[in-house]
């Protein structure tokens, strides 16, 4: 038991060094590249050089989550072939150490750094993210924070199917609201309620300058003001924008974002994707870890088994982009299309260990 301590402190230590080497020099590169595609804005705006590092510093949570992944399986690389090519593989194996040991180790101290990948990307990350584009509105394209206009919105909500032809996600005003208000079986439109202006917040939308439409009847009424329950906050709209992705909710935030558009008949499959799609890449750490023994097991040359942990890099990313496009238009239910591709991974490189290790079995 002393024995497998040991070497579980001295995976540890290995690995923690390789992994923050590998860390560093990928943030640098990461940096670098955004810096230098940034580069006209920021002289354009002129911006000071304390507001560019500001920008640059709070966005380093959500690229060291962004990059963990592919850092650590690297890293791994780098460490179980370092380890091949001083015979310390051979070692532990003739010590009654097998690969089991190792597969374990990777398995419980990918799940630790999975856990610290959500804590970047999902606290750290989003807000750095909202910090840093707030930075980038308010004074590098001079746009201002608080303006949050949609325009051409529909949703359904209960019995109600509306269209708004602008509105603003913070303030919750807009123009030109149009509500068309279905009978109980869905088939008839009771009600047309239209308003040149209204005030949105959740559960109570206030509208301004009204025109009430009644179909059966063909009679029209009009109202200075209507109070409608639509359930509804505009805040949830910001979740479609470009600088709102569902990427960039948290976890929880795009938890509740679902409950309330679903709640109201709306369509989340989308979002769904995206929540499994967080923590599908959380989890992609661990798989990170066996890949990397798998791969050692095949080659444990340092520029062989990088050079293909680097091409299996590439072709997870594609593939895992693949299933949440999958899981987006409706193919498959969001957590098959995310998770079917990892989990698939997992399980091959796991068939691999497993077969190297069947001599030790069957004796």
């Amino acid at each position: 038991m002393l024995r497998v301590t040991k070497l579980t402190g001295y995976l540890t230590q290995q690995n923690l060094y390789l992994l923050g080497v590998i860390l560093i020099m990928g943030l640098g590169v990461y940096l670098l590249t955004d810096l230098f595609e940034r580069l006209d804005n920021f002289l354009e705006s002129e911006a000071s050089l304390k507001i560019i590092l500001l920008y640059f510093v709070v966005k380093i949570p959500l690229i060291i989550s962004q990059i963990l992944p592919a850092t650590f399986l690297l890293s791994t690389l780098v460490q179980l072939c370092f380890m091949a090519r001083s015979r310390e593989l051979i070692a532990l194996q003739t010590g009654g150490i097998s690969l089991l040991k190792i597969l374990k180790f990777l398995l419980i101290y990918g799940i630790i750094w999975a856990g610290a990948q959500l804590f970047f990307s999902q606290w750290l990350g989003v807000w750095g993210e909202q910090y840093a584009n707030e930075i980038w509105r308010r004074d590098i394209s001079g746009k201002s924070a608080s303006k949050h206009m949609l325009s051409n919105v529909w949703f359904l909500d209960e019995n109600w199917v509306v269209h708004l032809e602008s509105v603003s996600t913070e303030s919750g005003e807009g123009q030109n609201f149009t509500g068309y208000k279905l009978s109980e079986d869905g088939l008839e439109i009771d009600q047309v309620v239209r308003a040149s202006s209204f005030h949105a917040r959740s559960q109570v939308w206030r509208l301004n300058d009204v025109m009430i439409s009644v179909p059966n009847d063909f009679s029209q009424m009009r109202q200075e003001t209507l109070v409608l329950p639509l359930s509804q906050s505009p805040k949830n709209f910001q979740v479609f924008t470009s600088s709102n992705a569902p990427s960039k909710l948290s976890l929880w935030q795009l938890g509740e974002t679902i409950e309330q558009l679903e709640a109201s008949g709306s369509n989340v499959e989308g979002l769904r994707t995206a929540w499994h799609s967080k923590v599908a890449y959380a989890a992609s750490i661990i798989i990170m870890g066996v890949v990397a023994l798998a791969i050692v097991t095949w080659k444990d040359t340092l520029y062989i088994s990088v050079g293909a942990g680097l091409v299996f890099v590439f072709l997870f990313y594609v593939l895992f982009t693949l299933g949440g496009t999958l899981g987006e238009k409706g193919v498959f239910s969001p957590a098959v299309a995310v998770w079917i591709f990892p989990a698939s991974i997992f399980c091959l490189a796991l068939i691999r260990i497993f077969w190297v290790l069947r001599p030790r079995f069957f004796h």
